[in-house]
């Protein structure tokens, strides 16, 4: 017995067994219902486990593969057609409908910033990939600008925060600070801005400094039979310590009731206003009692520079004997070279710039305001950079010069 069934066994091993397409789709989806691994499932139907996972890829790369396409007329393919034009006719449906929803489109070119914020608001009407499709934008596009609308959102807080700094600093300054002091005023707040981003937000709410005029009627009128006294400054605008060099000028004021004369005397150390005078009148007296307002206020060192021009009322001997009298020397530019008295010119331009009016009623208004920017502004808030010790006003930089001279005794 044991003989035949070797026998058989040798005979069935000479033929090749073959499974049929039906037994192979069986025990692959054996395979797949309980959860058993290849090896068991081939070592119970008594099949290599080779074999089996052989039919199992081979199965699983017929699924992948797409379905033959149908010939074209036949029901299949008529159908597949009338679905895609459905879907095209849909999508060029909704195209139009957003190009009617945008008015952008029809004003030329906008900024990827609105592009992104029209997806973003219709987003909610249509796909993301139609309206980027549509905007011709890249979708990474879209998202990289989606992702920082918290960022966006922080930055114009900030932005209105600083808006309201710079509203107070400008209105303080009566409307005369630009980027530069403003930036500094911030500092000297404790405040310190990127100065680009200072410029950007002021500019975007539309605050701005004032810019100088220029030109004006010129007041010099020289006395030909006065002898002029040298030039002792030489467009030399600077000192090393106050009291050491003035320069001083006149102008004028239109008011309803006539012209108010102004003189001042400027300290080329501090640039403070440490005399000045206001009259109807603009005779030998006026000069003398802005140059009376400074000493008094102990504003002259003997041997102090007192610079001006050449108009008569400077060269009149009534100027001459009071600054003998202070101990003065007296300096003057040449006739019609405004360049020579430059330094009080320029604080004549800032006042005009500054102050806001143009024209006043009567002089006692006039005389009120100036006396106010002078006294208030001017000396003691509005920022100047000097060129050691930065932003500060020029009541500031007496004291420094103060403290240091103090230091040094």
């Amino acid at each position: 017995m044991s003989g035949s069934r070797g026998s058989c066994d040798q005979v069935a091993s000479k033929y090749t067994k073959r499974y049929s397409d039906e037994y192979k789709r069986d025990a692959i989806e054996l395979v797949r219902s309980s959860g058993r691994t290849v090896t068991d499932v081939a070592r119970q139907l008594g099949v290599s486990s080779e074999s089996l996972r052989g039919w199992a890829k081979r199965a699983k790369a017929a699924e992948a593969q797409p379905p033959a396409a149908e010939s074209p007329g036949s029901p299949a393919a008529d159908a597949a057609e009338l679905k895609r034009l459905r879907k095209l006719t849909v999508e060029q449906a909704k195209t139009i409908e957003i190009q009617k929803n945008d008015s952008f489109l029809r004003e030329g070119e906008r900024s990827v910033s609105a592009i992104c914020r029209f997806i973003h608001a219709e987003k909610a009407n249509f796909t993301t990939v139609l309206l980027c499709r549509v905007m011709k934008t890249a979708r990474s596009t879209y998202y990289a600008w989606a992702a920082g609308i918290e960022a966006r959102r922080m930055r114009r807080q900030a932005d209105e925060a600083l808006v309201h700094e710079i509203t107070v600093i400008h209105l303080a300054s009566r409307g005369t600070y630009g980027v530069p002091r403003v930036n500094a005023e911030l500092r000297r707040l404790g405040r310190p801005v990127n100065r680009k981003r200072l410029a950007r937000v002021m500019r975007e709410h539309g605050i701005a400094g004032h810019t100088r005029r220029t030109g004006r009627r010129s007041l010099t009128k020289q006395d030909a039979g006065a002898a002029p006294a040298p030039d002792l400054i030489g467009r030399h605008f600077h000192a090393d310590r106050p009291g050491q060099k003035i320069v001083g000028d006149i102008t004028y004021i239109p008011t309803a009731e006539g012209w108010l004369y102004l003189a001042g005397w400027l300290d080329l150390a501090t640039r403070e206003v440490i005399g000045y005078s206001m009259a109807d009148h603009h005779r030998a007296d006026l000069v003398v009692d802005a140059l009376d307002m400074a000493a008094n206020m102990g504003r002259l060192d003997t041997g102090c520079v007192i610079h001006s021009d050449r108009g008569s009322e400077y060269t009149s001997s009534q100027l001459r004997r009071r600054i003998s009298e202070l101990g003065g020397r007296q300096s003057m530019g040449r006739t019609g070279i405004c360049y020579d008295n430059a330094a009080a010119e320029s604080f004549w331009a800032i006042l005009k710039e500054e102050i806001g009016t143009r024209f006043w009623s009567d002089r006692a208004t006039a005389r009120a305001e100036i006396f106010a920017f002078i006294e208030t502004f001017y000396n003691r808030r509005r920022l100047r950079k000097h060129i050691r010790w930065g932003y500060l006003t020029p009541h500031e930089t007496r004291l420094r010069y103060q403290q240091g001279q103090a230091l040094a005794a």
